[in-house]
């Protein structure tokens, strides 16, 4: 999923916007497809494996999340039929294991990769355990700093997965002067050996174009399904006719980030008309030397260039010339 990467990965997040229902999750997998994202992903949560009951309540829940996902966690029967489903639409299946027995629940049905959440992006003995399932891991960065990366990324070395790093602010949302993009050229810098991306948690689609531009090959993105559902991910997510003009602007920033200057064959259309040429800027006659004050730049761009203004003064000229004729090497002795 993240090797040899010819343009972004865009992965369209589902978290837990479908509420533990399968219809719900499979028509995102539909509105996802749709909308151009390469990747739908979704989170197996194993509410007794991976927290305590009493686990402290997030702002962005109304009730406790070990509550909430035990009511609306999605079972492993449901994605390993979301898995399905997505092979059959043409879009490719990712999952988060919250705890290393969804991880292997996960393997079982035979995920390509995994994405590990920034809750866990410390956690060594957890991530160990994902990677020697031998398959690509994906890890978000929040919640950690640049020192605290690189730490990781040490201990990552010892397995021989493609890995990619994320960009990411767990503030829910996040205040934008928090989010940092440039930080994704650090990141590359900092771990050449990675493919880096960018998880993004605003409700709108402006930073996630920024990534692109300065170098992110993975945009994650959550989503949800319009209606009256307004889950804890809502307020963090975008709807799917944003994530459309996502992709769509995505694909567009990529075809313009080259970095070779040169005029193109529609630019030579522009040039004569809206380049400049020397004029003269009175009547001169022949024999005189040309000079300042005698000529200026105007356009169109059909005669001698404007820039070759400082060697023209003091040649001298073989005709009369009207004002504002176009001059002509052809002009000058």
């Amino acid at each position: 999923m993240i090797s040899n990467l010819k343009r972004t990965l865009i992965i369209a997040e589902g978290c837990d916007n479908h509420f533990g229902k399968l219809d719900n999750a499979k028509k995102m997998v539909l509105m996802a497809k749709k909308s151009g994202a390469d990747v739908i992903k979704f989170q197996h949560h194993l509410p007794d494996e991976e927290m305590l009951p009493d686990v402290y309540k997030s702002k962005n829940f109304k009730s406790s999340l070990y509550t909430f996902l035990k009511k609306y966690s999605l079972k492993i029967q449901d994605h390993y039929e979301l898995k399905k489903y997505c092979n059959k639409n043409k879009i490719k299946y990712l999952c988060t294991p919250f705890s290393t027995k969804a991880a292997f629940e996960l393997n079982e049905i035979g995920v390509s990769s995994f994405k590990i959440g920034s809750g866990e992006f410390s956690d060594l003995p957890f991530i160990e355990s994902v990677c020697k399932l031998n398959k690509p891991v994906i890890l978000s960065t929040g919640m950690s700093n640049l020192r605290e990366i690189i730490e990781v990324s040490k201990f990552l070395k010892q397995f021989k997965n493609k890995f990619a790093i994320m960009n990411c602010t767990s503030e829910y949302p996040p205040i934008y002067k928090d989010i940092n993009i440039g930080f994704i050229e650090v990141l590359k810098k900092k771990l050449p050996n990675f493919v880096i991306g960018h998880s993004d948690h605003t409700n709108t689609i402006y930073t996630s174009l920024a990534a692109v531009a300065r170098g992110a090959k993975i945009i994650e993105k959550h989503v949800y399904l319009d209606g009256k559902n307004f889950g804890p991910d809502r307020d963090v997510s975008i709807n799917f006719k944003q994530l459309r003009e996502m992709v769509n602007a995505i694909r567009k920033i990529e075809i313009a980030l080259g970095d070779k200057k040169r005029i193109y064959k529609k630019e030579m259309e522009i040039v004569k008309w809206a380049k400049r040429s020397l004029v003269t800027s009175k009547e001169l006659k022949a024999g005189e030397l040309i000079k300042v004050g005698d000529i200026w730049s105007k356009r169109p761009y059909t005669g001698i260039p404007s820039k070759n203004y400082y060697k023209i003064i003091g040649r001298k000229l073989k005709k009369n010339l009207k004002k504002n004729k176009i001059l002509k090497y052809s002009d000058l002795k």
